[in-house]
């Protein structure tokens, strides 16, 4: 039996409801509309998203003065980069399987979130007694340079194919954020290769967490060992949580942690619309693939995003395989 969750559903509706979805679309065709498709016509894309990052950015959270112990298991990636994947091994890990809840955020903290209500903050540690490893997940979507590190606590980071992400992104987006107001893929792609992406630099994530990788309270996975090998990888985490597991709670861990399974219970990880001229019944799982960017973006696209981020990571000094782990998939 699920807890109740303790959050608002306001913050994880699906829909809003018509009284308030029919005006907003009016004025979201009336209005924006045609504002977002001169900026997407122009090429300007990039520049009205520009304004509206530090708008978006400024009101996001951090972690303050906490400091993790050795109760606190860190999931930390780039957006729409398996974190939701990882954060379900991590939790069921601590729980043997058995975690229960009406929406994951009930039980794991997102410090850098956009709303404090939309999960429990990190000072609320009366959920421990439910954990029977008295482990808790931790949520963030920051670079590991502003994450705070502590030898007693585990971080988990998972770096996903920059194309992969892109395409992903842009389905997610337009579920949640934008709607009929979503720009062409080509004004994405020129947001997305800016500093002022949601969620900031792909390749700052990936050289802030390479650069932990050796040390012994750090596990870095790419999106596509985690899909090539589940059961390592939850036998990886385990070891890193220091929990033992038997068989029969692996299996269950490895089941509930399947794409297939997951589907199942999207609403549990669906964040809420974020306006009100969204579509209805938006989906967190999409389809879960990897290697998949050329249905979506052209040959001249893939290598843009390669020749791009590759480019990045050699100016900080990252010594990374790219080539080995991304642009072998690029279609």
């Amino acid at each position: 039996m699920e807890p109740p969750s303790p959050v608002h559903p306001f913050l994880r509706r699906h829909s809003f409801p018509l009284y308030i979805r029919l005006p907003a679309l009016a004025i979201a065709y009336g209005v924006w509309l045609p504002i977002f498709k001169l900026a997407d016509k122009t090429g300007q894309f990039s520049r009205l998203a520009q304004f509206f990052y530090p708008q978006v950015v400024g009101r996001s959270g951090h972690f303050g003065d906490y400091q993790p112990d050795a109760h606190d298991v860190l999931i930390c990636s780039h957006f729409k980069s398996g974190t939701n994947w990882m954060m379900q091994i991590a939790l069921q890990i601590a729980h043997h399987g058995q975690a229960e809840y009406a929406h994951i955020h009930d039980l794991i903290p997102w410090p850098d979130g956009f709303d404090p209500r939309y999960s429990p903050p990190l000072t609320d540690r009366s959920h421990l007694h439910r954990s029977p490893t008295r482990l808790r997940v931790i949520k963030t979507h920051l670079t590991l340079d502003k994450v705070p590190y502590t030898p007693t606590a585990r971080y988990i980071c998972v770096v996903r194919d920059p194309k992969d992400v892109f395409v992903s992104s842009y389905h997610f987006a337009r579920s949640i954020m934008f709607g009929p107001l979503m720009p062409s893929v080509e004004s994405w792609l020129a947001s997305y290769l800016t500093p002022y992406f949601l969620f900031g630099d792909w390749s700052k994530h990936l050289h802030s967490a390479w650069q932990l990788r050796h040390r012994e309270n750090v596990l870095f996975f790419t999106y596509r060992q985690i899909k090539a090998d589940l059961p390592g990888a939850i036998a990886r985490v385990a070891h890193l949580m220091g929990v033992p597991l038997t068989p029969e709670q692996l299996q269950t861990i490895q089941h509930k942690s399947s794409f297939a399974y997951m589907k199942t219970i999207d609403h549990k990880f669906y964040p809420g619309a974020v306006v009100p001229w969204t579509p209805p019944n938006g989906q967190m799982m999409r389809r879960g693939q990897h290697g998949h960017a050329h249905e979506m973006l052209t040959p001249a696209q893939q290598q843009r995003i390669d020749d791009h981020f590759r480019t990045q990571l050699q100016q900080m000094g990252c010594d990374f395989p790219y080539d080995e782990s991304f642009s072998s998939l690029t279609s």
